[in-house]
């Protein structure tokens, strides 16, 4: 299963950079925050992430219905300058394609931050791109 997940991802990458491939559009007022935590919150880790969303609905990746996306977050990086992309998986870009709606991080104690990206069945955002504010939060030892 894995391996048919990984091929996708790969020929989408693939069609993306071959291709302008249309981005989907977002309706007028999406809006993407954090449920949780607050901004400017001192945790002690693990830290529990919920994301919270309005104007749409949520789909996994691969999915495609009208208005949903699937949550990418971004922990201490700043958002891709190019949205006509996939959104990178990496440790800083964190993918929810099964359509999770919730996570617990471990973050080393410190300052760190937070955002949300919307991507749709493609791991690439909306457009206009529905993105959250960035969050800033410091983790206790």
């Amino acid at each position: 299963m894995r391996s048919i997940a990984f091929g996708l991802v790969l020929a989408c990458a693939s069609l993306t950079a071959q291709a302008d491939i249309p981005r989907t559009p977002a309706p007028a007022g999406a809006e993407l925050y954090f449920e949780s935590p607050a901004d400017g919150a001192t945790i002690k880790g693990p830290v529990t992430v919920r994301f919270g969303l309005k104007g749409m609905g949520v789909a996994p990746a691969g999915i495609r219905f009208d208005n949903t996306g699937h949550h990418h977050l971004l922990i201490d990086t700043d958002v891709p300058a190019d949205l006509a992309q996939p959104l990178p998986a990496t440790e800083h870009v964190v993918h929810f394609g099964k359509g999770q709606t919730e996570t617990t991080i471990t973050l080393p104690p410190g300052k760190h931050t937070l955002q949300l990206v919307l991507g749709d069945a493609l791991h690439i955002p909306h457009e206009p791109p529905v993105i959250s504010k960035k969050i800033a939060i410091t983790v206790k030892p």
